[in-house]
């Protein structure tokens, strides 16, 4: 889909990497410029992320080194950094310098904070970005901590993803003869901005700014159980003919505790009655007794539990890169089977990528 685009990733962690990637999977030429050493502590050597991607060595540091890095940056349709504001500026490869040489640039930027505001030369992570942003509010139910999957609602969903979709707004711009532009991309604002779908249930009262008194965060048909095995189930029949079937299944059908779905006064009762019932039996009975039922129920799966479901599998959702459970790219196109190399030695193509630049005089490599 993005053939013949070429997109330069300064080295960083987290959402910088995986936007480059999903960039990568669309069929983008991506080029990361690694830093000297053996990768972050967190990735190791061979990054997940780096799939389907060229590597350079460069050390910003050193002038030759950057030289070069600007070289390719001036040849890119797009940049990706995810440094703290000002570090590219003061490399001399901020969006001013970059773009007086590339008017067509999209320069890619992400951080935690946004590039302005009070807190954006401040240090933080995912956890703390989705709690200032308000995503995290609702993540656990009443009298409980708030718990949610690390990164996946900050780092990818609230920035990667929102890296991405800026990008590639950038890049159509440009191919219908616009100039490039920069994407300030942060965590905080994309985080908030995934919130639109809960939020636009306040008019209705079905958004509530107590947690367990919402359409989605409180009701008993809206919760994962715990079983018998120690296993979960998850649980979401909200339309009233799911919510019938899940009664039906679960020989619940006619008992008064459960007549009224939307009594927000019942809802702790009935899911404690739920609770004593789910804790009866394992998972595995439970999943039988609501195989091929429409009444939204799902076992809560390990990512190699989810592997071996037969519709995962059957869509090929997880696969092993390397002797490791991987994620396919996403989303699908008709027609369209790309394969994703597998990620390359840090700097395994370092001496090609110099020798691509016009400037022969900065061709040497670095270990």
């Amino acid at each position: 889909m993005l053939k013949g685009l070429r997109v330069i990733e300064i080295e960083g962690l987290g959402p910088a990497p995986f936007a480059a990637m999903m960039l990568a999977e669309l069929g983008a030429e991506v080029i990361v410029i690694h830093r000297p050493g053996k990768g972050n502590a967190v990735a190791g050597a061979r990054n997940l992320m780096d799939r389907g991607k060229r590597s350079i060595i460069l050390d910003l540091k050193d002038a030759d080194d950057l030289a070069v890095a600007r070289a390719l940056i001036v040849r890119a349709d797009a940049l990706i950094e995810g440094f703290r504001p000002g570090v590219m500026e003061r490399l001399g490869l901020g969006p001013d310098a970059m773009h007086s040489a590339n008017p067509r640039l999209v320069y890619g930027r992400i951080t935690g904070w946004g590039q302005d505001g009070p807190r954006a030369q401040t240090a933080g992570h995912d956890l703390n970005y989705i709690a200032t942003s308000g995503a995290l509010w609702y993540a656990g139910a009443p009298g409980t901590a708030p718990v949610t999957p690390p990164t996946l609602v900050g780092d990818v969903g609230g920035g990667a993803l929102y890296l991405v979709a800026g990008v590639l707004a950038g890049l159509i711009r440009v191919a219908r003869g616009g100039s490039g532009c920069v994407v300030d991309a942060a965590i905080v604002d994309g985080s908030a901005h995934m919130m639109a779908l809960l939020m636009s249930m306040m008019p209705s009262g079905n958004l509530s700014m107590a947690r367990g008194q919402s359409l989605l965060d409180g009701p008993h048909w809206s919760r994962v159980y715990r079983c018998r095995c120690g296993g979960h189930l998850s649980v979401q029949c909200l339309e009233p003919q799911f919510y019938a079937e899940f009664l039906r299944r679960m020989g619940l059908t006619g008992d008064p505790r459960f007549a009224d779905q939307h009594d927000r006064a019942a809802w702790p009762r009935q899911s404690a009655a739920l609770e004593a019932l789910f804790l009866r039996h394992p998972l595995t009975h439970w999943t039988e007794v609501f195989a091929g039922s429409e009444a939204c129920v799902a076992a809560v799966l390990r990512p190699d539990e989810a592997a071996e479901d037969p519709h995962m599998q059957a869509r090929g959702v997880w696969r092993c890169e390397a002797g490791h459970l991987a994620p396919a790219p996403a989303p699908r196109f008709d027609g369209q089977v790309r394969e994703i190399a597998p990620p390359r030695e840090r700097g395994a193509d370092s001496v090609e990528i110099r020798a691509e630049l016009p400037d022969q005089s900065s061709r040497r490599t670095r270990s």
